[in-house]
């Protein structure tokens, strides 16, 4: 859905952020229309100028977005659901989180920091507006009823204006918008009842695609090619997003009540974290041959995954004794382990499942204390509810 593929760009609070090759084309396409917005409104400068403000512009947006989804990721990471990473693509950007809200209180909480982020960007940029005696001037700018200005005024007034439109977007009651979700958070609160929530939001959020795809037509009939498809586009998305949501929120509702401990193998394969790498090698990836086991302290506490890449490497980098407490991925563990009374329709938000195909599952004191495969997964799912589809 968002994001499947992306390419690693960097990583920020230890969070991956990437872009779907799709971004890449969104960037472009940008930059080519704004060299030319500029190009009108900077009378007398030349086009390196204007072209040079473009990009400009362009990255202050994508770093716009990337704050908005840090938002969520930060609000979510306080209230225990750790973020897989962050990608951008060709409508914005997403926060993959390792897990849904287990409440509306948590739920409100990770869905209106986003939208507080941006609504913070526009006040720092009416706030520089002001320290530099432009308010008249950029709010001309953001309105679009600038006839000609400063690069600095030019600047400031598009990332205002954007970020603006970025807030009133997100803040529509359409599941899976940020507004959505905040929505969904109050009809959960209201009816005590996720499921009824989640239909709530995303019929709100069907109806709102079909208004979207509805003006797309209609400006391609008025001869705009380019906004009509991009709104139907996003339109069809929206909807169908939506619609996704309500068919899960069904299927979760037959499920309610079954955790991960009624479905997960209480017996699973872990390496003590003092062990050596090639003993781990020859004890557990050799005689297994599996690309992956769980790690755990002398206290059985889970540690981490250790693959055979990391094995592999350090003993041919000549350090064989190496302990394998001090080759795991502290962060992708953490995003692997569930706790053992978690529902188990939230394993199906974890990227675990699809990262190394299993997720692992611990007690309240972190010890392990059982496995759940993807294979096992489906097997429980089919098993509660064989009629669904």
């Amino acid at each position: 859905m968002f994001g499947e593929r992306s390419i690693k760009l960097f990583s920020v609070f230890g969070i991956r952020v990437g872009a779907n090759p799709s971004w890449f084309i969104f960037l472009f396409l940008m930059i080519y229309w704004l060299s030319g917005y500029f190009s009108d409104i900077l009378i007398g400068s030349s086009n390196t100028l204007s072209f040079g403000i473009a990009i400009a512009a362009t990255l202050l947006f994508f770093i716009s977005l990337l704050l908005h989804e840090l938002g969520h990721a930060l609000a979510a990471r306080r209230e225990g659901i750790s973020t897989s990473g962050i990608d951008l693509w060709l409508f914005g950007g997403v926060a993959k989180l390792s897990r849904d809200s287990n409440s509306p209180g948590e739920e409100f909480k990770v869905a209106a920091a986003g939208p507080a982020v941006t609504a913070l960007i526009v006040v720092v940029c009416i706030a520089i507006a002001a320290v530099a005696s432009q308010t008249t001037s950029v709010i001309n700018t953001a309105t679009f009823s600038a006839i000609s200005t400063t690069p600095f005024t030019a600047l400031i007034g598009w990332l205002a204006m954007v970020n603006v439109a970025l807030l009133i977007f997100n803040l529509v009651p359409a599941f899976p918008l940020d507004g959505g979700r905040i929505a969904r958070s109050v009809a959960w609160k209201v009816t005590g009842e996720r499921g009824k929530g989640t239909r709530f939001a995303g019929y709100l959020g069907q109806g709102f695609g079909v208004i979207m795809i509805a003006l797309g037509i209609y400006a391609v009939m008025r001869g705009d090619l380019v906004s009509g498809l991009w709104f139907a586009v996003l339109g069809w998305f929206l909807a169908s997003a939506a619609r996704g949501a309500v068919a899960s929120s069904r299927f979760t509702d037959e499920i309610e009540g079954i955790t991960v401990a009624d479905v997960m193998d209480s017996e699973p394969i872990a390496i003590p974290s003092s062990m050596s790498a090639i003993d781990a090698d020859e004890q557990f990836f050799a005689r297994f041959q599996w690309p992956w086991f769980a790690v755990v302290d002398p206290l059985g506490r889970f540690d981490g995954i250790l693959t055979a890449e990391a094995v592999d490497a350090e003993i041919r980098a000549g350090r064989p004794a190496t302990a394998v407490g001090q080759l795991l991925d502290a962060a992708a563990g953490e995003a692997s382990a569930v706790p053992r009374e978690a529902p188990i329709e939230s394993l199906l938000t974890i990227d675990a499942l699809k990262r190394i195909g299993a997720v692992l599952v611990v007690d309240s004191e972190s010890r392990l204390c059982g496995v759940v495969t993807a294979q096992q997964l489906e097997r429980a799912l089919n098993a509660a509810v064989p009629h669904s589809s």
